[in-house]
């Protein structure tokens, strides 16, 4: 199926799973279900012989998205950046244009990055199945077939079957997320599926579609898609064209307004993994009905998930509860009120708390640095740089370093002067020395750094040459 387009939209937040999902690392990018990220099992369960994968997503996640699909020895299609979110309408829109420049009848195959599906092989198969249908001109959802009434999902009722032989059915209506007793009477009538998200159609039918019903918005991302800019790996769309696109989601935008709309029923499975709650119920539990990882020991402990970074955690009494645990920030909630930890996550965004933003550590395009420590006038950080990576030629107005190698090989510029430090050499940074430092080896980089002066925000960072193409921050 060389015309079958993955597309894989990565810009959710994630917030109800704080503190292990920050807004600049959310729950895509975290291993949640198994070893690897929830992008990379997105990435895996992919059908063979689909074309690579076209991501969408935001500008500071670009370097994560790029580095997690070449962990799974992915090469992306093309990385899409948008400048501003405006929801799944724009954003496939942007895909479906940027498949149409490579095959005219290209096929989308548009998934969430963070989704969980234990049966990929039936999975697939709903995918093969879709694809026909997508080929005959119909905008194909996928439908899970739901094992309880649940009011956190949208609904969408089936209507006349397309054919005996084949589990597939004109779309009757979407419907928003019910009461409990509205979903159980949907349940029980066997006519309704949790609406997943996940689509398959013609690039070229989606927009026909989107122009029909939605002119604005499809106006507004063929614009953003005639002036892009490429950037390593990146596209970066017309930024003032996207911010001026409508903000609506591909079910209100097409999905239900086409006369094309067809149904596939899914039982594989299927969680959004939405809340800390979801994933107690998508773990492995101990006989006491716990879920646990990391070095967690339990005393009197049941039904709940307990989750630990580097440093033990121990329990006793408990019951229904939820423990994530990690360096800068613990959470401690009743399993049933998990729903509300966005309401902690607004007040840390209120506070403008970093706690909301990132984790201690911290990833870069180069690697990743931890904040070890911190005071009034020092900071100390742990930081790792990849082979081959380079931090940007930078200075800084406000602070000195003075950076101590740990393990690996370092190139240093300071001023005016270029060496190499090994193990146990160090060398001092002053106020306003450009600097440099680059990892030309074959094993990671690891280094101690400590900075000191009067301030030490990452925004005192003066960028003069950077191979990543950031800017000064």
């Amino acid at each position: 199926m060389s015309n079958f387009y993955p597309v894989i939209l990565c810009g959710g937040s994630g917030t109800r799973l704080w503190p292990l999902s920050r807004k600049q690392h959310p729950k895509q990018f975290i291993k949640l279900t198994n070893g690897f990220t929830m992008v990379q099992n997105t990435i895996k369960r992919l059908p063979e012989n689909v074309q690579s994968p076209i991501f969408i997503c935001n500008e500071e996640h670009r370097f994560i998205v790029a580095e997690q699909a070449r962990e799974v020895s992915v090469e992306a299609k093309s990385i899409l950046l948008e400048p501003v979110g405006r929801n799944t309408a724009p954003a496939i829109a942007l895909a479906a244009i940027t498949a149409l420049k490579e095959n005219k009848d290209a096929v989308l195959l548009v998934l969430a990055s963070d989704h969980n599906i234990k049966d990929e092989e039936m999975f697939r198969q709903a995918a093969q199945s879709a694809y026909g249908l997508a080929m005959q001109d119909k905008l194909v959802t996928f439908g899970i077939v739901p094992s309880n009434p649940h009011t956190g999902y949208g609904y969408i009722k089936r209507g006349d079957e397309l054919s005996p032989q084949a589990s597939q059915y004109k779309v009757s209506e979407f419907v928003e997320k019910p009461d409990e007793a509205t979903a159980k009477t949907y349940v029980d009538s066997g006519e309704y599926y949790w609406n997943s998200g996940m689509f398959v159609f013609k690039a070229s039918k989606f927009l026909s579609e989107l122009k029909t019903f939605r002119p604005d918005i499809f106006e507004a991302c063929e614009r953003a898609m005639q002036d892009v800019a490429d950037d390593l790996d990146f596209t970066r769309v017309n930024k003032a064209a996207f911010e001026a696109c409508p903000d609506e989601s591909v079910d209100y935008a097409v999905m239900e307004h086409t006369e094309h709309a067809v149904v596939v029923p899914l039982d594989a499975g299927w969680s959004d993994v939405g809340s800390w709650s979801a994933l107690w119920e998508e773990s492995e539990r101990d006989a006491n009905n716990n879920a646990i990882r990391g070095d967690v020991l339990t005393e009197s402990t049941t039904n709940s998930y307990i989750q630990a970074s580097d440093r033990l955690v121990s329990s006793i009494g408990l019951d229904n509860i939820v423990i994530i645990d990690t360096p800068d920030a613990l959470l401690v909630a009743n399993k049933d009120d998990v729903q509300n930890v966005k309401g902690i996550v607004d007040k840390l965004k209120g506070l403008e708390r970093s706690e909301y933003i990132h984790h201690r550590e911290v990833y870069r395009p180069w690697g990743k640095y931890d904040s070890v420590d911190s005071g009034g006038r020092f900071q100390v950080k742990r930081i790792t740089v990849k082979p081959g990576a380079k931090l940007s030629v930078q200075m800084h107005h406000h602070r000195a370093e003075h950076w101590v190698v740990v393990s690996g090989t370092a190139k240093v510029r300071n001023g005016d002067k270029e060496f190499i430090l090994t193990e146990n050499e160090s060398t001092y940074i002053p106020i306003g020395a450009v600097h440099s430092l680059e990892n030309p080896g074959k094993l990671p980089l690891e280094l101690i750094e400590v900075q000191s002066g009067s301030y030490l925000g990452e925004d005192d960072i003066v960028r003069l040459a950077d191979k990543y193409g950031r800017s000064e921050k």
